[in-house]
């Protein structure tokens, strides 16, 4: 189970910057009901682009971060991929950033940003509300297969980094995956299940299958394999 490295602090200054224009614009959704799509839709597109070179020299200074690539993982760097790392490391300055998106809750495309930008800080920072975390653990499951479909659409492998960490880090360690509630975790892996052969992580399948959780029908549907497969052939 790996651990956020933490951030240098020019690379803290800097994402705490990038934090506060997230803010601004998250207001100025929650401010302004007729452009509240459009701004949450451009959120989402910034969020969710890759690091610039200028962007690259501050956030990586003295190797703080492991990139997708150095990690193994098909695809850019993109800002969701730190900000997420940041949220773990300094969650106070996220709070603000998830008490707005929460307001816009019902919002076409929150949860897609909940998702990149909240996704390590529900498994990695200590949360002990079980309604809140149902709250939030429902609103990542939709906000990530949003996402995922976005990939499959463009064929691009943008939001890789994120399906990794659910398999790799959540579905296949007890201990976080025993975070959210047992529905959630159930949604989790049908979620997973779907895109597995898409984001090419079924060197993991076994385990997977071996993790996967009580379902209520299982009587009726059969083994976890059989549960992966109707998923799988669903899509």
């Amino acid at each position: 189970m790996s651990m956020t490295p933490a951030p240098s602090p020019r690379t803290s200054a800097y994402l705490s910057a990038l934090t506060q224009e997230i803010h601004k614009k998250l207001q100025r959704a929650r401010a302004s009901p007729l452009q509240r799509r459009n701004l949450l839709q451009e959120l989402f597109a910034d969020v969710a682009l890759e690091v610039d070179d200028r962007a690259r020299d501050i956030i990586l200074n003295g190797k703080d971060i492991i990139t997708p690539s150095e990690d193994g993982i098909e695809g850019p760097l993109c800002f969701y991929d730190v900000l997420a790392d940041y949220f773990v490391w300094a969650p106070e300055n996220g709070n603000p950033i998830l008490d707005l998106i929460v307001q816009l809750w019902s919002q076409s495309f929150a949860s897609h940003i909940f998702s990149l930008l909240f996704h390590k800080w529900l498994f990695e920072v200590q949360l002990d509300n079980s309604e809140v975390l149902l709250r939030y653990s429902s609103a990542l499951v939709q906000g990530a297969t949003n996402v995922f479909w976005i990939d499959i659409q463009t064929n691009t492998r943008r939001f890789q980094s994120l399906f990794r960490y659910l398999m790799e880090e959540v579905a296949l360690v007890p201990e976080r995956l025993k975070k959210i509630p047992l529905q959630a975790q159930r949604d989790l892996f049908l979620l997973l299940s779907r895109f597995i052969l898409f984001y090419n992580l079924v060197d993991n399948l076994e385990s997977f299958l071996k993790q996967f959780p009580d379902f209520p029908t299982a009587f009726f549907v059969g083994s976890p394999a059989d549960i992966f497969v109707i998923e799988l052939s669903d899509q």
